[in-house]
């Protein structure tokens, strides 16, 4: 490879053209394809919205839904689930929708772990009465900070913008495949 690289190199940087008698050998590149996912991001940071094949997460942080450590939904939180389900009203294939509680790395295992499943079944409670389509099942449940969006810390020092993305409610879908 490296001869025939070295070759290559030669006559592309030579200043004459090359003799009709240069060969070299050509190697095929072989490269894994990743999946394409195509992700959207609020300018602020507390909601964005990931579609990988015909699976849609809309992610919205904590602050978007509900006061610090509480489970209670706020008004604002509940004119955007409702947003939220209109989408999948009109995108959504039905089947089973996920409600996806997290945490960021503060307080105990088992209190995130908690805190994560009731704000799961808050958003569940709420999307429960929104959600038209029919065959349409919802499914809650809390995963505490077992699942950060982005690390916590990084070298050693808290990192507040990335724990503020990580306290957030997934709403998983599948979409109608186009077609």
């Amino acid at each position: 490879m490296f001869r025939s690289l070295s070759l290559a190199l030669a006559l592309a940087l030579s200043p004459t053209p090359p003799p009709e008698s240069a060969v070299g050998a050509v190697e095929d590149l072989v490269m894994p394809v990743e999946d394409i996912i195509g992700a959207v991001e609020s300018l602020d940071g507390t909601e964005s919205e990931t579609q990988q094949g015909t699976q849609v997460t809309v992610a919205l942080t904590s602050d978007v839904l509900f006061a610090l450590d509480k489970w209670a939904l706020t008004g604002k939180a509940r004119q955007r689930l409702k947003q939220v389900a209109e989408q999948i009203n009109a995108e959504g294939a039905g089947g089973v929708v996920k409600i996806e509680g997290h945490t960021d790395d503060q307080g105990s295992d088992s209190y995130n772990r908690t805190l994560s499943t009731r704000r799961a079944q808050a958003v569940q409670q709420a999307m429960r009465g929104l959600l038209t389509g029919a065959g349409v099942s919802l499914q809650a449940q809390g995963f505490g900070e077992s699942r950060p969006k982005l690390p916590n810390i990084v070298d050693g020092e808290p990192v507040p913008a990335n724990r503020a993305k990580n306290r957030r409610v997934e709403i998983v879908y599948d979409v109608k495949e186009s077609g």
